[in-house]
């Protein structure tokens, strides 16, 4: 990852094109910076929401095509590393057929399992179009809350970026967590059965 002030010092003295580029990298912390940087006149508050929208769509993006075409031309070794792996498919096209949209949400907005959900998006198949759109939907409100958080809070820009990793560790736990009890819960009901 890239320290803070070496993004506050690219971000000033490029300005809006090397802070879409930045944000296809490291989107949150460079949100705030940027956004810090509006809040001093640096650069404006509407350029800054506009480049981390950019970049964030290009980041996904980018994701989703490693996922849709990665498969076929990427060794068999690093698909197995980023768990592209046979018996892993199956059940993953299954899960984005029943709820693909809702999948992509909540990997938009848990950002540490972005990187998995957005691949598997583009393993799963799910059309193009689709996935710009949900993607965009979840972005722009994701994005309008570190644009404001960077606005009004962006000095401490270095917290900051370790509150939203753990943050983000700590929404992926819960989902999990939730997720294995629901499925205990189901799995422990007794068979209804009909005289």
């Amino acid at each position: 990852m890239t320290e803070p002030d070496q993004i506050l010092a690219l971000i000033e003295s490029h300005g809006l094109l090397v802070l879409t580029v930045l944000s296809v990298l490291e989107g949150p912390v460079v949100t705030v910076i940027a956004a810090w940087l509006a809040s001093t006149g640096v650069l404006s508050v509407s350029g800054v929401f506009l480049c981390v929208v950019l970049g964030d769509l290009i980041g996904d993006m980018l994701l989703y095509l490693v996922g849709r075409f990665g498969p076929a031309f990427l060794p068999q070794r690093l698909l197995r590393r980023i768990g592209l792996h046979p018996r892993r498919v199956a059940p993953l096209l299954r899960s984005f057929r029943d709820s693909g949209p809702r999948l992509l949400v909540i990997g938009k907005l848990t950002h540490a399992a972005g990187f998995a959900v957005l691949i598997a998006a583009g393993v799963a198949r799910i059309p193009l179009g689709t996935f710009l759109v949900v993607n965009l939907l979840a972005t722009i409100p994701k994005c309008l809350a570190f644009v404001a958080l960077g606005f009004l809070a962006g000095t401490a820009f270095a917290a900051i970026g370790q509150w939203l990793f753990f943050g983000s560790v700590l929404a992926v736990v819960v989902i999990v967590a939730a997720y294995l009890l629901r499925k205990r819960a189901f799995g422990m009901e007794a068979p209804c059965t009909h005289p």
